[in-house]
């Protein structure tokens, strides 16, 4: 299940943030490699992308895996741009969706959590069928297993 507003604010507040402290690096760089898919809220999502695409680094495309340039001038301009002139990450995106950028999310936010938002990320609710659904397509994996055989 995508991350859902609370958790996604909270996501981009860190990156923002903590992109200077050596400790957080390279977890914001294993953050920014994560598909797009897990950050729930569309306005969120589009400013993941822009700072996932704006921070990546200038590097061969077919020689090196993707890196980021998380850390130093080059960082804090693409979060002042998007700050300051929020029609670059999209034509829908107001100051009010990009105003907690670069803010520290507090101290409770920790590797703990991280952990925790990175399953989150990715974990994905099981559907529970009903007994009959599965019955039945055992019953046909059997017949067709039946079938092999006797060809």
């Amino acid at each position: 299940m995508p991350l859902d507003a609370e958790l996604g604010k909270t996501m981009l507040q860190l990156i923002t943030s903590r992109y200077d402290d050596r400790h957080w690096r390279k977890k914001i760089e294993k953050t920014l490699g994560l598909p797009q898919s897990g950050v729930g809220d569309p306005a969120q999502q589009q400013i993941f992308m822009y700072l996932k695409i704006g921070l990546k680094a200038y590097k061969s495309r077919r020689a090196d895996p993707d890196s980021w340039i998380v850390g130093g001038y080059a960082t804090k301009e693409i979060i002042d741009r998007a700050k300051f002139q929020p029609q670059v990450v999209g034509p829908d995106i107001t100051k009010d969706e990009v105003s907690f950028l670069g803010t520290d999310p507090g101290k409770e936010i920790d590797e703990a959590w991280w952990d925790e938002m990175v399953v989150s990320w990715f974990d994905v609710p099981e559907e529970e069928k009903p007994v009959e659904e599965e019955g039945g397509e055992a019953a046909e994996s059997e017949s067709a297993a039946e079938m092999k055989t006797k060809a």
